[in-house]
């Protein structure tokens, strides 16, 4: 294989890979062994069957009400810890005001942290809610519940307390860990004459108004994961998806969780919030509730607690970043498949020691998209061994050349002699036609697996580099439409907005073709010509940290080819000869 069908075949891989993201954003990526698939026609046949005793669909809030009001109505317990702020509703017992302190919402310094909870009515409405079904009636969701405590942090858990007219008291302890985890503890205590059926439950419920959007490579959306499994394939809106199954929530109304939900959440690509069951889980669903309103639901089973008697069950309740370290500790801790929230795919293996070098890099040099230059430059020396033999190979195959065309001119009427003459040389000369192919083989999955990497990696958010470059995971701010950054506004992002490191991908990418020697025909010839600034306008609205590691690859294949052509000369002649051979040919034509 000669270099430029090297370079072709990188190049057609590299727009496959990355050009869908523009046209394909609801392309779910595979699951780690999905379950058998449900079809729609069963989703809606459970939804159909579902008993009335049960949590059921929500009436959706009417009307929108200010976040600052809906947080200044009613009694509230403050949530204090090192990495969460927020606080705990009184009315509904719900947590449904969280931020996260440690994350900005933009890259100015004043721009407040993240909000990922929200009341309900609220634009951006997203809450955990706790309570009890009793003989099969949920309690009222505006039900007023007395704290013990005024504020929830590590050190001092809260217990909010109820008790209804038939004498049961409810309880739910809130404990939160010095991170993005809250256990609630809900009991039941029947003083009263006579037993109850009391079933436990919690909730998350969400609008997927402000939910990232999900791409192909990136999930979205619900995501649960059942009998140690992850599974994304349930959708807000599927949209039109290939090659993976998607089950439309909006359409369907209901899915079902199959086997022990080990949890189940709603994921972004940042952000991920879920519940962790305890034992004695009647069911795992999630629900549309409403315009553009969903929930995750957990029941617990039903259990009579005669008078004098308690019932007790826990869950947990994730709500903050997807950090992978953190994710994989409680992973390790118990909790299954949990590190796979994070949507790595088939090259996880790849994909998690890139993330580790990048971590790595950058504490060493403190600059996120220094780290980005070195492991892209650490990577590619470790596959430059792989390059000399593929260059060795082509000179060889080079070499072999003359005999080979002898071959087929005296066997071209007899195609089976033809090859079985050309395999003997082959044998003859140690020549394998094939090892060529090897680098390409594994650039595809690195260069995939160094993509998500990017793209997945809450790192590398609002990581500025130099000069205007303040985010990396953001597309270049300065481009054509704002002359480059020298106006003071900022356009809308597309593929119009060619900036800085657009320009170096394409011109850098145009000089790798220019290097090689090898001769073309014209539909070649026009295929390089227009290549590097198709890929241009294709990667300018991708993420700078993206364009920056395949500017920094362009300029280290530039540096490796002419090592190598400068070590294998018989290419460059042979190239040259082919050259001047057509040209003839041409003008003899």
């Amino acid at each position: 294989m000669d270099n430029r069908n090297l370079l072709l075949a990188v190049v057609l891989s590299g727009l496959l890979i990355l050009g869908w993201d523009i046209g394909m954003r609801y392309f779910y990526p595979e699951a780690a062994t999905p379950p058998p698939a449900r079809t729609a026609a069963a989703a809606r046949a459970d939804a159909s069957a579902a008993p009335a005793a049960g949590l059921g669909a929500d009436v959706a809030a009417t009307g929108k009400v200010d976040l600052k009001t809906a947080l200044a109505s009613g009694g509230r317990v403050v949530i204090d810890t090192p990495r969460l702020a927020g606080s705990i509703n009184l009315l509904g017992a719900r947590i449904d005001d969280v931020v996260l302190k440690d994350y900005r919402q933009t890259v100015k310094k004043d721009s407040g942290p993240v909000r990922l909870l929200a009341p309900e009515g609220t634009p951006e409405q997203y809450f955990a809610e706790f309570g009890f079904l009793t003989g099969g009636v949920r309690q009222p969701a505006n039900a007023l519940w007395q704290a013990d405590g005024q504020r929830l942090t590590p050190e001092t858990p809260v217990t909010l307390t109820r008790t209804d007219a038939a004498g049961i008291t409810y309880r739910i302890r809130f404990a939160v860990d010095e991170n993005f985890m809250i256990t609630a503890t809900q009991s039941a205590t029947n003083a009263g004459a006579a037993a109850a059926i009391i079933q436990p439950f919690a909730l998350i419920k969400r609008t997927s108004a402000n939910a990232s959007l999900s791409q192909w490579i990136a999930h979205s959306g619900p995501v649960f994961a059942a009998d140690a499994v992850a599974n994304y394939d349930v959708g807000y809106e599927c949209g039109w998806t290939l090659l993976s199954t998607c089950i439309d929530l909006s359409e369907d109304k209901l899915y079902k969780i199959e086997g022990k939900a080990d949890w189940l959440g709603f994921t972004d690509q940042y952000w991920f919030s879920a519940l962790v069951p305890g034992k004695g889980v009647a069911s795992a669903e999630f629900r549309a509730v409403g315009d553009k309103l969903f929930r995750a639901d957990v029941l617990y089973e039903a259990a009579t607690v005669p008078a004098g008697k308690s019932l007790t069950r826990s869950t947990r309740l994730f709500a903050g970043a997807k950090e992978s370290t953190l994710l994989d500790s409680y992973e390790d801790s118990g909790i299954a498949q949990f590190g796979r929230a994070i949507t790595w795919g088939w090259f996880w293996f790849f994909e998690k020691p890139f993330l580790w070098l990048l971590r790595t890099l950058n504490g060493l040099v403190g600059n996120f998209g220094v780290a980005i230059i070195l492991m892209t430059v650490i990577v590619r020396g470790l596959m430059f061994p792989i390059a000399q033999k593929q260059f060795a190979s082509m000179a060889a195959m080079r070499a072999v050349q003359p005999r080979m065309k002898e071959i087929q001119e005296r066997f071209k009427d007899d195609r089976q002699r033809q090859q079985q003459e050309i395999m003997k040389l082959y044998k003859e000369e140690k020549v394998n036609p094939l090892a060529g192919c090897l680098p390409l083989v594994l650039q595809i999955p690195i260069f995939f697996a160094l993509y998500k990497v990017l793209v997945l990696a809450i790192e590398m958010r609002h990581e500025p580099f130099v000069l205007w470059i303040k985010d990396l995971s953001a597309p270049d701010p300065a481009h054509i439409l704002n002359l480059f950054g020298l106006l003071p506004y900022d356009v809308p992002a597309g593929f119009l907005a060619i900036g800085p490191l657009a320009v170096l991908l394409g011109i850098t990418m145009w000089l790798t073709f220019k290097l090689n020697p090898a001769a073309m025909d014209p539909v070649q010839q026009q295929v390089f010509a227009i290549m590097p600034w198709i890929l241009m306008f294709v990667m300018a609205p991708f993420a700078a940290g993206l364009l920056l590691y395949w500017v920094t690859s362009n300029i280290l294949t530039l540096a490796q080819q002419s090592y190598l052509y400068s070590k294998h000369p018989q290419l460059k002649a042979a190239a040259a000869k082919e050259k001047e051979d057509a040209g003839r040919k041409k003008t003899q034509g």
